[in-house]
């Protein structure tokens, strides 16, 4: 079963709890949150705060992807809130499978990011201690990209490694998704499609109906 995660980073901030019920009401199960610190990507967004103001009017899940520089240090502050998924860069952490099991433990699913630079490699030896690997077909740090096609073998190769080592860790894929290209990524084995601009800009409920329907093909 694919899941939808619309990137709140692409809703209107003026108008956010309107937004939040708009998705919530279509029926959407999880929610995509891109935390930026302005360092570890050229970019700011927004963070705990946003989250947990959210939280006050909602129940659906959040996936924090902490686009962040030393991550551990707000680890808690995410179980605070309640967000399901906490996603971290190996770049940006210093011991990234003691990272993952610290996550894992404060009772949240574990992710690890790759940037669309970063060979799948990198993560086969913590991928024990992982519950989702994020890859990225951008560039992270902006929304309304476009995709970067290297990004549909990397979701392959990283399907295949984990099927080999006997896992059920998710795959989720984040950046310029649309229904263009959506079918193409679940063939390749995206279990969780984060979609920002292509989602929310214009009429959400046509926009997700678009996107059910190619799910459903």
């Amino acid at each position: 079963m694919v899941t939808i995660a619309p990137s709140i980073l692409s809703a209107d901030f003026l108008n956010l709890e309107r937004d939040i019920k708009m998705m919530e009401n279509a029926g959407i199960k999880l929610f995509h949150m891109d935390i930026m610190d302005g360092n570890f990507v050229p970019n700011i967004s927004y963070g705990p705060m946003i989250l947990s103001q959210i939280r006050k009017i909602s129940n659906v899940d959040m996936d924090a992807h902490l686009m962040i520089v030393e991550p551990n240090r707000y680890f808690n502050i995410y179980k605070e809130i309640g967000v399901k998924y906490l996603t971290i860069h190996s770049e940006a952490s210093t011991h990234i499978e003691r990272d993952l099991q610290i996550i894992r433990k404060l009772g949240m699913k574990s992710g690890i990011a790759l940037n669309p630079a970063t060979p799948e490699e990198n993560i086969k030896y913590v991928l024990e201690a992982a519950d989702m690997v994020l890859v990225m077909s951008v560039n992270p740090g902006f929304g309304g990209q476009e995709f970067i096609p290297s990004a549909l073998k990397k979701i392959e190769r990283v399907k295949s490694i984990i099927v080999n080592m006997g896992l059920g860790t998710k795959i989720e894929v984040d950046g310029g998704i649309g229904k263009e290209n959506l079918k193409s990524l679940i063939d390749a084995g995206a279990d969780i499609i984060v979609s920002g601009s292509s989602l929310l800009k214009g009429n959400f409920k046509e926009n997700l109906e678009a996107f059910h329907e190619v799910i459903n093909e």
